[in-house]
């Protein structure tokens, strides 16, 4: 008898673990109202924003600048190659990098509007066309006006 009573508060207790768990895989950040994130997470609706502030309040927002030295390159939504392409950024352009992934295989940047093509290979216009130049008081998400999102880091060569 005891046996089978130790078991069931077992059970008892761990009812409703799982969803819990679920639950708590499905939040991000503390928003509870997050859509939840599907079983295969290398779907191609996943998205991560690119992050701004990493280097502290008191430098840029994004502190690296770089070109894409590749005939096109594809600008997606999040560090994997499965994800969703935004565009795609050709030979030449100017980038600013904000941040990198775990393995250093992609760069988290942010693209200029295709209007400053006359400031291509100026390497400081990107940065203040993007209001990523100037210092933020925390690491966030990049909620600016420019394109953003992560490129394949062999793909561009660091200017500064």
């Amino acid at each position: 008898m005891r046996v089978i009573t130790v078991s069931f508060l077992m059970l008892a207790a761990c009812s409703g673990g799982t969803e819990r768990v679920d639950r708590m895989a499905n939040e991000t950040y503390g928003d509870p109202g997050a859509e939840a994130v599907p079983e295969n997470r290398m779907e191609e609706g996943i998205a991560r924003a690119v992050t701004i502030g990493e280097d502290g309040p008191r430098l840029p927002a994004c502190g690296a600048r770089g070109v894409v030295r590749a005939r096109s390159v594809e600008l997606r939504a999040a560090p994997f190659q499965q994800a969703r392409v935004l565009a795609q950024l050709g030979e030449g352009q100017v980038v600013t990098v904000c941040t990198r992934s775990l393995d250093q295989r992609w760069l988290g940047v942010v693209v200029p509007p295709a209007a400053s093509d006359a400031t291509a290979g100026n390497a400081t216009a990107p940065a203040l066309e993007c209001d990523v130049s100037d210092p933020v008081d925390r690491r966030r998400a990049y909620d600016g006006p420019c394109a953003s999102g992560w490129v394949f880091s062999a793909r561009v060569q660091l200017v500064g």
